[in-house]
């Protein structure tokens, strides 16, 4: 069936909350919430493979290592596979004083007492119920009423904190869920909520965790804002309970949702790392703590090594991390437009000359290197690229730094390589073209075998040496008023080669005493046609002799 030439007669507006008073987009985040990853439940349970015994353990070291607090570990009840994995981490001592573990478990007495006994001998652990509570649940699902539906919720309640009370060497946390909150009515999720906290009595020394699940995705996050604003101002005793998020991605904005949230009014948010999790999966934990981090707020988690974080989430979830992902995606610090390259590469250059460490580079929102990344494919080149891409990609690749006029003289040169390769051009590509354009591998003409310079009494220098022409050595030499325009005098002189110098720089390829040095020369011929040449020698001076002799193989070969 094709798509509705009528939408809204099938599906209907997501209704807002009356909540004109809002006080959440002026609000700020200044500090990080409470994070809960749920990789090892609400995303195990997503996958096609489950995790095993193996990936768990693999996991739930790289949670603690990324500095992960508050790590749900899995629903006990599931199966033999979750219960002793949960008994094996609490048997085997793997749980760390400073980390709170996390169990789910549905309203139902046995499935709260097998989520109790997997946690048999913590030292600290939370217990999760939840019950659904919106009209689709009551209705279609459970064909109850709201008072029935509550009751549920009272009834797990009580089991939960009996249970607690059978096992006192264990410091209990508890945490409940109104499971489809966001598509629930609100002062029917505050009343299951209030029902609740007044079986468990927190306390602000022991308070409840209510979590506010967004199970599916149904509106714009705004809205998510004002029912998570609206919940904090009239849910009782509100210094009693911790409000946390669970946002959906079912419409792309899980984590436009939980940051809105947060500036709600919440203080947890529960998620999964590059947002796996159910469907289109939960909001991801590493693109809303580095969003935080670019805007001057330590979110307390760690992800200097991201690639070492993707390699682990992608063997354990058998799911590759897009190339777009932010900040985790091969492609997100990558730039192939020319006119992006050009400003990056502006903007890495006053980035090195400025006196503070204000990160101000255009198109990368945050340093790669923060991540552990280098800059090499920041910028990549193809026939979308411009002279900056290619300039960028010698200078990281090979320590060249190209004069500006010569950057779009050898431009011609890759454009007509991408062309034809038609797709992306790499940097040993580039490179090859590089030395093929300026005769730096095997020069056709003239190759610079050996030489010597002397200065005569005037002050001229006299350049004599041994050049190979098309393979066969010639003993050659010339005079000027320096090394370089001796070496044009020889070139004139000997080959009938005529050129005038216009410009000339030089650099230093590296640093310390096995130094080499770059050189490049621009150059008129007698016919008026300008070229280029480069000279890269251990020896500056060297160099220089053989940035003019790649000119002469230019002015030969053209």
């Amino acid at each position: 069936m094709p798509m509705l030439s009528d939408p809204s007669a099938k599906y209907r507006r997501f209704q807002p909350v009356a909540l004109h008073d809002r006080t959440w987009p002026s609000a700020v985040i200044e500090q990080p919430p409470r994070w809960l990853s749920t990789d090892m439940r609400d995303g195990n349970q997503s996958l096609i493979d489950p995790m095993d015994s193996v990936k768990k353990n693999r996991f739930f070291d790289l949670l603690l290592s990324v500095g992960l607090k508050e790590i749900e570990i899995g629903f006990p009840a599931a199966g033999a596979t979750e219960f002793d994995f949960i008994q094996g981490l609490v048997r085997n001592g793997r749980i760390p004083d400073d980390v709170l573990v996390q169990v789910l478990t549905q309203s139902r007495e046995d499935l709260i007492r097998t989520s109790f006994e997997s946690l048999a001998g913590a030292r600290a652990a939370i217990v999760h119920l939840y019950n659904a509570v919106s009209p689709a649940w009551r209705d279609i699902v459970f064909r109850m009423t709201k008072d029935e539906v509550r009751e549920i919720a009272v009834t797990g309640a009580k089991i939960m904190r009996d249970e607690a009370a059978k096992r006192p060497d264990t410091d209990w946390h508890f945490q409940y869920s109104p499971e489809t909150f966001s598509t629930a009515e609100l002062d029917f999720s505050i009343a299951c909520c209030e029902a609740v906290m007044d079986v468990l009595q927190p306390t602000p020394e022991r308070p409840l965790i209510l979590n506010l699940p967004a199970t599916v995705e149904a509106s714009t996050p705004n809205i998510y804002a004002d029912q998570i604003e609206y919940f904090c101002r009239n849910i009782p005793r509100r210094d009693s309970v911790v409000v946390s998020l669970h946002t959906h991605n079912d419409r792309g904005t899980g984590v436009a949702a939980a940051e809105l949230g947060l500036m709600a009014g919440a203080d947890r948010i529960e998620g999964c790392l590059f947002g796996n999790g159910e469907r289109t999966g939960n909001c991801c934990l590493v693109t809303m703590a580095l969003n935080m981090y670019t805007q001057g707020v330590d979110p307390g988690l760690d992800f200097s090594d991201i690639d070492a974080v993707i390699e682990t989430v992608e063997y354990c979830n058998q799911i590759p991390v897009h190339q777009r992902h932010p900040y985790g995606g091969e492609l997100v610090f990558t730039a192939f437009s020319g006119s992006h390259q050009d400003a990056i590469k502006k903007g890495f250059e006053a980035h090195e000359q400025q006196n503070d460490e204000t990160w101000r580079v255009p198109y990368l929102p945050i340093d790669p290197a923060d991540l552990g990344r280098n800059y090499e494919a920041v910028i990549r080149v193809n026939s979308q690229s411009g002279k900056g891409g290619f300039a960028w990609v010698l200078e990281q690749d090979r320590g060249l730094k190209l004069p500006k006029r010569m950057q779009a003289h050898f431009s011609k040169a890759v454009q007509r390589l991408a062309d034809e390769k038609k797709q992306e051009v790499t940097a040993q590509d580039i490179w090859d073209a590089f030395r093929s354009e300026y005769h730096l591998s095997r020069p056709r003409h003239f190759h610079l075998v050996d030489y010597e310079e002397s200065r005569a009494a005037d002050g001229t220098r006299t350049f004599a040496g041994t050049i190979a022409v098309a393979g066969k050595e010639r003993s050659v030499s010339g005079r000027g008023n320096g090394l370089i325009s001796s070496v044009v005098a020889t070139l004139r002189e000997s080959f009938d080669v005529t050129l005038e110098v216009l410009d000339y720089s030089e650099h230093a390829l590296s640093k310390g005493s096995d130094a080499r040095a770059a050189a490049y020369v621009e150059c008129m011929t007698k016919d008026g046609r300008t070229i280029w040449g480069v000279g890269i020698d251990e020896d500056v001076a060297t160099a220089s002799v053989r940035a003019i002799l790649s000119a002469g193989n230019s002015a030969v070969s053209a």
